[in-house]
């Protein structure tokens, strides 16, 4: 209890110190049970690119269930060469289900500045490519819920890439009963190499907005 107290103090004190862009960004204090995913996420889940860890402010609470359940279930973070996976898979293991229901709720009501984009690609190639995608993610990549595909926009660059290069080596959706994983792992195949991964992940973030 002493040890989540302090840590807490210490959140705190760095949310006072942080600048506000906006009022749309406001900081928000993170419950007791949730407050170590902002040790690996950052402030208001900003994201934190030294450990890996993506922005996840504001997404969708049904995409976090979703997710927090495949790592739970063993679909997600199992692979050898998930390292980050891995990591993540024991934070959710803990977690009961009412849990991870407020924990959705609680990254979905978080702020942050949109991640600035630092990869180089082509957008125009890229919006070729993203004609597959958006078959489930739509064409602004908002995400279809009834389809279980995200909206893509507010990621890191650096995210969108990693994982679309795990889809496509196996390394995550290779869970036979992770029905949407599977899907996700074949439609990545039309991502013939690494620029166009690049292309398509150039393109995708030219949609979002603050």
């Amino acid at each position: 209890v002493k040890r989540i107290y302090f840590l807490k103090i210490i959140i705190i004190c760095a949310l006072l110190s942080a600048p506000i862009a906006s009022a749309q960004e406001t900081l928000t204090i993170p419950p007791d049970e949730f407050i170590y995913c902002t040790v690996c996420h950052g402030i208001n889940l900003m994201g934190n690119k030294s450990l890996e860890a993506p922005r996840l402010s504001q997404m969708s609470a049904w995409y976090v269930e979703q997710q927090l359940y495949s790592f739970k279930n063993g679909w997600r973070g199992t692979h050898a060469e998930d390292l980050v996976g891995m990591e993540m898979r024991p934070m959710a293991s803990i977690l009961s289900n009412e849990q991870i229901s407020q924990a959705a709720k609680f990254v979905n009501k978080t702020r942050s500045p949109i991640p600035i984009v630092n990869i180089e690609g082509d957008a125009e190639t890229g919006k070729k490519l993203f004609q597959t995608c958006s078959v489930c993610h739509a064409e602004n990549a908002q995400g279809n819920e009834l389809l279980r595909a995200p909206t893509l926009t507010g990621l890191n660059d650096w995210y969108l890439i990693a994982q679309l290069k795990n889809y496509k080596k196996g390394i995550r959706g290779n869970n036979s009963e992770n029905i949407y994983g599977l899907q996700m792992q074949t439609v990545t195949h039309v991502l013939e190499d690494d620029q166009a991964i690049n292309d398509v992940v150039k393109y995708i973030l030219t949609m979002q907005t603050n």
